[in-house]
């Protein structure tokens, strides 16, 4: 049943915090966010900001015991309180289960293989000293099992010397996979296990903050990789019985195959571009899902692409945008701009979505358009 004025809570400000309390507006929900940042992206626009911590028990109970539907825009939240408050009547998804599972990336590569999910070779280790015994496993990535985030938490591990740079706590070394492309399908399941996804998306990472530079959508694959990867990732939504969306990072190896690398229990950067270019947004489909709504069409009605905004190297103090005019004045151009006032190398302040019928002239409007902003201080 659709319940306008239904009391929802956002554990996280950041700027997926920001475009889930866009959409939530439309839908007529009362809302409130929580973060300990008091110059979050959430913080002036909320119409109930709490400042506090989402890793702390009392001030996460505290916050979600008036609520009646808790979601999250981060995993780094205190999942106790989110126990205690669903065995209260408090609708808390993803379900803290699900998301203890994806916090610690050991647990979530374990989950892949005890579910038969297809995924890249990895061995746990439990420090730096245990991750030297495998040098015949190289070359392979490093990740910390927690704590991880846009990049920080991994290293590549080529050669035995590498070993110096392990990490010194509990994770694991993942084997590198030769693939031809970097893909992400977001899916979303609600309460009913009605499920839906978006069309592939092919990701393009920045070489130095390893985090997404910009992608294309749909993917330019097969038919056959495209219908592979669209199952694995409702498979695995379904494996997790995940109520959200889930957002599903894959890799296309040189011979074909789809291994997961890893997933996200929330909008996710992949899905950037749907504000623009889908029937649904993936962040009005996360609430749809949590709200036990049926599920909106993801058609794509253009091609698209989206370019994160990141600082510039060298600045870090209050923002500044160069460039933003040559960005205005492109047919088709969409920018989205995080609300954060200051800026440091490779900070994500905002990304920018472009649509185009036509996938060359996306193509050169993203080569032109992919530099012409720098964020300086």
């Amino acid at each position: 049943m659709f319940t306008p004025h239904t009391r929802l809570g956002i554990l996280g400000g950041g700027q997926l915090g920001r475009m889930l309390l866009q959409v939530a507006i439309d839908f007529d929900l009362s809302i409130k966010v929580l973060d300990p940042d008091p110059d979050a992206p959430c913080a002036r626009i909320a119409p109930e900001f709490v400042l506090g911590s989402f890793q702390d028990f009392d001030t996460v109970y505290a916050f979600g015991k008036d609520l009646d539907v808790l979601t999250i825009e981060i995993e780094a939240v205190n999942l106790e309180a989110l126990k205690q408050l669903q065995s209260e009547g408090v609708r808390v998804f993803p379900q803290p289960e699900i998301v203890e599972i994806i916090q610690d990336k050991r647990v979530q590569k374990q989950f892949f293989r005890d579910h038969h999910l297809p995924t890249s070779d990895f061995i746990l280790t439990e420090n730096r000293e245990d991750a030297r015994q495998y040098a015949d496993f190289l070359p392979a990535f490093n990740k910390l099992g927690k704590g991880g985030y846009d990049g920080r938490g991994v290293q590549r591990i080529a050669t035995p010397a590498d070993f110096d740079k392990a990490f010194d706590a509990p994770g694991l070394l993942e084997k590198a996979v030769d693939f031809e492309k970097e893909l992400a399908v977001i899916v979303a399941r609600n309460q009913r296990g009605d499920v839906k996804t978006f069309p592939t998306v092919e990701m393009v990472f920045h070489p130095e903050a390893n985090m997404v530079e910009y992608l294309f959508a749909p993917a330019s694959v097969s038919e056959e990789v495209n219908a592979r990867a669209q199952f694995v990732a409702s498979r695995t939504a379904e494996a997790f019985g995940i109520v959200g969306l889930l957002a599903v990072e894959m890799f296309l190896t040189k011979d074909g195959e789809i291994l997961i690398n890893e997933v996200a229990p929330r909008p996710h950067n992949s899905g950037h571009h749907t504000l623009r270019a889908n029937d649904v947004s993936q962040f009005e489909q996360h609430l749809r899902a949590v709200l036990n709504y049926p599920l909106g069409d993801t058609h794509a009605h253009s091609y698209a692409a989206m370019i994160n905004l990141l600082g510039a190297e060298g600045y870090e103090g209050e923002a500044r945008y160069e460039g933003m005019e040559t960005l205005l004045e492109t047919p088709g151009v969409h920018p989205f701009l995080y609300g954060k006032t200051m800026t440091k190398p490779f900070r994500k302040m905002g990304h920018v979505t472009i649509v185009d019928k036509e996938l060359e002239s996306l193509k050169r409007k993203v080569e032109n358009l992919k530099n012409a902003v720098r964020i300086i201080a």
